[in-house]
């Protein structure tokens, strides 16, 4: 058996997080920034060393993980938000150091984790492929053999002398990706920052990972898309609080991953803690009403071709607030998003605050199964909140426009037709 090409040995990672206290910011004038320096001396030296600071709060986003990957791995990584995904991808990526435990790794590794990660901002698109290719300890013949095909797949070429600060976000990623890809690493981490790019990019970047595993190259790959997931990789981590859950097949931690979803389910979901954003505007519930006959009640269970009202609370207030929601089936694939900035400007408020929004389905023409919602509150020009399975609900069989739709129909979708004879 060929040792391990990554070898995680009980790694952790402790961050401390400062809070305000007092109604007022820390070191809010110089005055109170040299006192409290003085006070954080003194109780070196007094008995207060060992009392909890109500200031500081440790934080350890990973703790006691292990594990070891194979050359040739296509490791999905998986986990709820604030499972410490970024984390892993970071120490492995010799970006962050680790607080404990060590990491072993065989061969140059290449990542592509979050916008600006990795380029100089001030050098050219051309300029950073070389920095790139010399980080990985290629020579500058190497990284000449794969130039024009690193600038084909970006398609950044008519940018190839612009200071990648001036870069859009998805020209930046293309660039990035084609870099991480093509210079030919042992290892290829890529996080979920491959979201930026276009649905094309997207593909054609997955093309390309395939394409890196089948040259005996090794894949880690965080996303929360476990259709995608699932396709590309045949290994499953699944984080959960900072520690592994699950390390098996693809498809059985992908179950594991989906069966936490639904038993982390909370009607007052400012009670879940894993969720991502700014946090100016939180969702506080989401339910799901029979809109036929005036029910008001909520409702878990639907036929097929029923109408169906989705409302969406929250609290807070921003600018521009847009609610975009998308609904996945049971093993995670999306099948349809929804966006309130779908509305005309006239429906759309400038500021709102704390309240509720409502998409109305006029027939539900999902497939009898299992689905859940996600949901992400944007305003102020970012995303303010994020939650995965905010709510879940059944579809059994009914009738779409008199036509039968049973259960052991095939896809997810029902398009209401009809017949002719010739």
């Amino acid at each position: 058996m060929s040792n391990p090409i990554i070898k995680v040995e009980n790694l952790s990672k402790k961050y401390v997080i400062s809070h305000q206290t007092s109604g007022r910011n820390r070191h809010g004038t110089l005055r109170d920034a040299i006192t409290d320096g003085f006070k954080s001396v003194g109780k070196r030296f007094t008995k207060q060393s060992n009392t909890a600071d109500p200031e500081h709060e440790d934080f350890w986003a990973l703790n006691d993980v292990s594990f070891e990957i194979n050359q040739g791995d296509r490791v999905g990584i998986i986990g709820r938000n604030g499972a410490g995904k970024s984390t892993l991808l970071k120490i492995l990526s010799r970006i962050t150091e680790p607080t404990r435990g060590r990491i072993t790794i065989e061969g140059r590794v290449a990542s592509l984790l979050e916008v600006g990660t990795g380029f100089h901002a001030e050098l050219s698109g051309r300029e950073n492929i070389f920095l790139n290719g010399a980080i990985l300890g290629m020579s500058k013949v190497e990284i000449k053999r794969k130039f024009d095909e690193i600038v084909a797949f970006s398609e950044v070429e008519k940018f190839l002398y612009t200071p990648v600060k001036r870069y859009s976000s998805g020209m930046y990623v293309r660039l990035a990706f084609a870099v991480a890809a093509h210079l030919e690493p042992e290892i290829l981490i890529v996080d979920e920052v491959l979201a930026v790019g276009d649905a094309q990019f997207q593909k054609k970047c997955l093309g390309k990972m395939e394409d890196v595993s089948k040259e005996g190259r090794t894949i880690l790959f965080v996303s929360h898309n476990m259709a995608v997931v699932q396709a590309l990789c045949d290994r499953g981590i699944f984080l959960t609080q900072g520690s592994v859950s699950n390390n098996d097949s693809i498809s059985n931690t992908v179950n594991a991953y989906l069966t936490s979803l639904e038993q982390a389910k909370d009607d007052n979901l400012l009670h879940r803690t894993d969720r991502r954003g700014g946090g100016k505007v939180r969702v506080s519930r989401v339910t799901l009403h029979r809109a036929k006959e005036g029910s008001g009640n909520t409702e878990s269970l639907f036929q097929v071709g029923d109408p169906v009202k989705i409302k969406i609370d929250f609290e807070g207030d921003c600018l521009g607030l847009e609610c975009r929601f998308t609904i996945y089936e049971q093993q995670g694939q999306a099948i349809a998003t929804f966006s309130s900035a779908d509305r005309s400007e006239l429906d759309s408020p400038s500021k709102q605050s704390s309240g509720f929004f409502v998409c109305d389905l006029e027939e539900l023409l999902l497939m009898p199964g299992r689905y859940r919602i996600n949901v992400a509150l944007s305003g102020n020009h970012a995303l303010q909140d994020h939650l995965e399975g905010a709510a879940f609900f059944d579809v059994e069989q009914g009738t779409v426009r008199g036509r039968p739709v049973l259960p052991n129909s095939y896809g997810y979708v029902h398009f209401p037709h009809r017949w002719s004879e010739i």
